[in-house]
Order: C-alpha cells, then sequence, then structure tokens
C-alpha cells in the first residue's frame, strides 16, 4: 500500500490506458504459457531417443512444434512489449508534461530555493526511475508471480512432488535475500539520486558561466569543484553498485544450489526408475526456467524501490503550491487603466528577519510617468517585483485601478505590464522571436518598428540574418547594451498599459539613452511607467521623482524640486554632473 501511495498520482493516466496494459499483460501471459510447453516437449522427445521408438517422421514433427511455437512466442511478446513498453514510454511523456507544467504554475520563491541542475535531475534521472517502475517492472512481476506458480505446479503434478519440495528448499532463502536487500538498495538509490542531482547543478552553473570563469582564469579550481561533487556521485553510485553487486552471486548461489540438489537426488530417482530420464530433464528445464522468475523478484524489487524513491521526489515537487495564484475572491476584470495606490506597504522576504519596503506610500496617477532613485539593496526591485505580483503583499497595502492586486487575475494583471527587469534574459530562439516573447502574433514591419524605438534596429539588421538571427543561451551573442534594448522592444510589444523599466538602460552609452528617451515620449503618453534608473538624465523628464533609501520613500517631486532639497537625489545630481564634466573635458 504504501509503494501504491507513491504512484497515486498516476491514476489518471493509469486508468485512461489500463486496456493497453491489460492487452500487454495478457500477451505476456500467453508468452508464459506457450513457453511452458518446450520442457514437456524435451522431455517427451527424450524418451522417444532413449526408447530409440523416435523416426524421421516424429523428429520432423518435433522440429516443425518447435519452429512453429517459437514464432507463436515471438509474435506475442512483440505484442507485449508494445502495449506495455510502449505505455511506459507514454507514461514518461506525460509525467514529464506534468512536471513541467506544475513547475510553471509555481511562485518564484520556489526557485529562490531549488537550482535548476536539481530540478533538471528530477526531470531526467527521476522520470526515467519511474518510467522503469511501471514498464518492466510490471513484466517482472506478472513473469515471478505467474511463472513462480505455474511452474513450482507443473513441476509437482506432472513430474514428482517430492522432487520439487526439496529442489524448492532454498527458495524461502532466496526470497529473504531479495526482500531485505530491496530495502538497503531502496535508500541507496535515494542518495544516488540527489548527488545526481549536485553534479547536474554544478555542471549547469558552470557552463552557464563559462565567460565568468574564464575571465577570471579559474578553470582549475572550477575542475576542483567539479571532483568533489563527481567523487560524491561515484561514492554513492558505488555504495550501490556494492548491495548490487552482492545481490546477484548471492542469488545465484542459492539458484545453483537447488540445481545441485536436483541433480544429486533427482538422479537417484532416474537410476531407480522413479522418474524417467525425459521427466529428469524436463524437470531441469523447469528449473532452470524458474530461475529467472525468482531472480525478476530482485529485479522487482529493485526497479520498484528505484521507482518509489524517485515518485517520492517527484512528489514533494507535486505537493508545492504557489504561494501566488487566483484567489477566490478574484474579480471579473479584463483591462487595467494603470492606477497605482500603495497604503503603507511593508513587504519582507519569506524566511528574512527585516523587511526591505517599510510604510510606503504613493499614489500614481494612469498615464503618469513616474521615476524610482535609489542606492544598490534600498528595494527598488523589490516594489516593481510586487506590482508584477511575483510574491504577495498583504491585503489592502497594494491597489491597481482601486481594486486590491489580490483580486485581479494574474494573467490580466501580467498582460497589461510590460516589464524590462534588470537581468535582461534572451531566450536561444531567433531575435525576432525574443522581441516577440509574449506571441502577439505581430508582422515582422510591426517587430522592426519596436526595435527601431529602441534604437536596436540597426544592430540588428548588420547581423547576416538580419531578425532572423539565432542568439546564443542566454543571449550571450549580444552585447549587455544590444540585451536590454531588445528587452526594451519585448516590453514595448505588447502595447501595456503599465510600463516598468528597470534601470534597463544601464547598459547603453548616454547618446543612445537620449534617443531612446526621446523617442518613448510618444510610446509613454498616455500609459503609466513606472522608470528605475541610477542616472539623473534617464529621471529628470518624468512628472515625478521617488527617491528609496533603506526601504522608505524619503523624497518626492519632481527634479527641479528635487535637486533644489537636500539629500540623496541633489548629491547624485551633481555628482553626475561633476563626472560629465570630467569626461568632456577628457
Amino acid at each position: 500500500m504504501i509503494i501504491i501511495g507513491s504512484f497515486i498520482r498516476l491514476r489518471e493516466f493509469l486508468a485512461a490506458n489500463r486496456r493497453y496494459y491489460i492487452l500487454g499483460i495478457l500477451s505476456l501471459l500467453i508468452v508464459n504459457t506457450a513457453q511452458l510447453f518446450i520442457p514437456k516437449m524435451l522431455g517427451s522427445l527424450t524418451d522417444m531417443v532413449a526408447e530409440g521408438s523416435i523416426g524421421t517422421r516424429e523428429l520432423l514433427y518435433f522440429i516443425g512444434a518447435f519452429i512453429g511455437l517459437s514464432i507463436f512466442i515471438a509474435i506475442f511478446r512483440y505484442f507485449w512489449r508494445i502495449y506495455v513498453m510502449g505505455n511506459a514510454r507514454k507514461l514518461e511523456y506525460t509525467l514529464r508534461n506534468m512536471l513541467f507544467q506544475h513547475l510553471q504554475s509555481l511562485s518564484t520563491e520556489f526557485f529562490n530555493r531549488h537550482k535548476t541542475g536539481e530540478l533538471m535531475a528530477h526531470a531526467t534521472n527521476d522520470i526515467h526511475a519511474v518510467r522503469m517502475a511501471l514498464g518492466p517492472g510490471i513484466v517482472n512481476s506478472v513473469d515471478a508471480l505467474f511463472l513462480t506458480t505455474v511452474i513450482i505446479i507443473m513441476m509437482a503434478k506432472t513430474i514428482n512432488w517430492r522432487l520439487t519440495i526439496i529442489a524448492l528448499l532454498p527458495l524461502p532463502f532466496m526470497v529473504g535475500v531479495v526482500v531485505g536487500f530491496g530495502r538497503i538498495i531502496h535508500g541507496r538509490f535515494r542518495a544516488v539520486q540527489e548527488a545526481f542531482a549536485l553534479l547536474t547543478d554544478r555542471v549547469q552553473e558552470n557552463f552557464s558561466g563559462i565567460r565568468v570563469v574564464k575571465g577570471f582564469a579559474q578553470e582549475k579550481a572550477e575542475i576542483e569543484r567539479f571532483e568533489e561533487v563527481n567523487e560524491l556521485n561515484v561514492t554513492k553510485n558505488m555504495k550501490l553498485v556494492r548491495v548490487w553487486g552482492l545481490f546477484f552471486p548471492l542469488t545465484m548461489y542459492l539458484s545453483a544450489l537447488s540445481f545441485t540438489i536436483v541433480l544429486g537426488y533427482g538422479g537417484i530417482m532416474v537410476i531407480n526408475g522413479r522418474i524417467s530420464l525425459g521427466d529428469f530433464v524436463a524437470f531441469n528445464s523447469y528449473l532452470g526456467m524458474l530461475t529467472w522468475p525468482v531472480m525478476a523478484i530482485g529485479w522487482v524489487m529493485n526497479m520498484i524501490q528505484r521507482g518509489k524513491a524517485s515518485m517520492d521526489r517527484l512528489n514533494a515537487i507535486f505537493d508545492e503550491r504557489p504561494e501566488v495564484y487566483d484567489e477566490e475572491d478574484v474579480l471579473p476584470i479584463d483591462t487595467i487603466e494603470g492606477n497605482i495606490e500603495f497604503k503603507g506597504l511593508t513587504f519582507t522576504y519569506p524566511g528574512a528577519d527585516e523587511p526591505v519596503l517599510e510604510d510606503i506610500s504613493l499614489d500614481i496617477k494612469a498615464g503618469e510617468v513616474v521615476g524610482i532613485l535609489g542606492r544598490t539593496g534600498s528595494g527598488k526591485t523589490t516594489l516593481l517585483n510586487l506590482l508584477v505580483r511575483l510574491y504577495n503583499v498583504e491585503r489592502g497595502m497594494l491597489f491597481i485601478d482601486g481594486h486590491d492586486i489580490r483580486q485581479i487575475p494574474l494573467e490580466v494583471l501580467r498582460e497589461s505590464i510590460g516589464y524590462v527587469p534588470q537581468d535582461n534574459f534572451l531566450f536561444s530562439t531567433t531575435i525576432r522571436g525574443n522581441v516577440d516573447f509574449a506571441d502577439t502574433g505581430s508582422s515582422l514591419e510591426k517587430v522592426e518598428e519596436y526595435t527601431k524605438i529602441a534604437q536596436v534596429y540597426d544592430n540588428i539588421i548588420e547581423f547576416p540574418q538580419g531578425f532572423d538571427t539565432l542568439v546564443g543561451e542566454r543571449g550571450v551573442t549580444l552585447s549587455g547594451g544590444q540585451k536590454q534594448r531588445i528587452a526594451i522592444a519585448r516590453a514595448l510589444i505588447k502595447d501595456p498599459r503599465i510600463l516598468i523599466l528597470d534601470d534597463s538602460l544601464s547598459a547603453v552609452d548616454t547618446e543612445t539613452e537620449e534617443a531612446i528617451l526621446q523617442n518613448l515620449k510618444t510610446v509613454l503618453s498616455g500609459r503609466t511607467s513606472i522608470i528605475v534608473s541610477h542616472r539623473i538624465s534617464t529621471l529628470q523628464a518624468a512628472d515625478k521623482i521617488i527617491v528609496l533609501e533603506d526601504g522608505r520613500v524619503t523624497k518626492i517631486g519632481s527634479h527641479e524640486e528635487l535637486v533644489e532639497e537636500e539629500g540623496l537625489y541633489k548629491e547624485m545630481y551633481y555628482k553626475q554632473l561633476l563626472e560629465d564634466e570630467i569626461e568632456s573635458v577628457g
């Protein structure tokens, strides 16, 4: 029941595909039944040869029967492999889709707690182990149960029950070995999976940051770090292999012990005439056939234990629930105008002791352009993440168009916001695909229009394939400034009611920045825009500017008003003026 409980999440798939499993198991039973005729045929042939009563006609009859039976077995063996093993492949496909879909539904906090390599291990090794449990595991289970039962009956009923009992004396010991080793294998396989997850994560992290590694000449250090997790992976695997390596010789020894007993006692029975030579040959054939199903118990235990360990790990992910979701009182809202109001907002990251934002009260009218300035770590990006609702805020603290943000459908909220984060992540597809990532169905002309606004069009057309140019992983083939500008075009093409730019011009020169800001003036008209920047030049045309310090709003005003007041804004303004003068002199 414990094992069934681990796989209960797959009940819908198993119920929908039960007919394939039934057909596969029936085909397997037909094969197993047909195989049982072979020892009796061999026994009859042996007796006829020993008696000298066999002729050419009878010999051809046996040869034809063996060939016909072999073809029959081959046909139904094909069927059970298609139905059972093929169904296991469909299960693997379904489970992988389920996992990916569930991961897409989880909130940002989950991915903060779980590394990419660990999740990749779940999607590869763990799902493979589940497939093996519900594919070969089922086949071996049927073999173990059916063949063991029927062969013992055939040996006892058709040959000699005393010889059967004596031959099966080592069987209880073999079953005990199988069960005991199965428990050990379960724990050690789980440790192997966890070690593999660490190994995958280390490799993924290294390859993603390979340019940083080379830039700091840390190849040797990274090789050493890899060797550590690789050694751990080998150590855990070797612990499993030692148990697995001991398991097979021990079961084979017990199996050989049965043959030794039969050879001695059965040989005496043949000499005494209690059984015929043909019966002795048939009995040994049955005993040989019995070895596999008994061994299959070990395979089954191993596969099921591995599959259970992996399914338990997958279930731990499936049991995760997103912190951010559409709640029961969500309103039937289709559009957003862009009025934003913060009412004493205080926010603390999960697991943190101190709030990142404290007592934030702001009123942003629809269509306003608002700038946000603050030192690193002041809470600017956190404030924007709350607007996109990557994290939940307490009710009554954040409103859009007069509605609590937690009452606005997530899909409507996020489709209405064009967000350009600090980390300008681009996907390994074409530039056009990255610009129209929101899948708006825009024509190439529309894509070109927004890349012109973002001042990246001229760079794109210089590439040999233009907008069909494939960018590398995370956009590594592009410069930082090009990635930022493509990300801006990606946000604009959605035609969002709220546009958020989180320090999105930091990697472009001042001349390009000025050109982009000029282009944005027409685009920003009529939509709420929030621009975060460390550059005063980026913010000075905003309707109002918010100064954040240590998670609190310390100043609100226009550029002209804030320059006149003592504080961070004035300090940074004159500092940047001085830097510009020095640069112009240089």
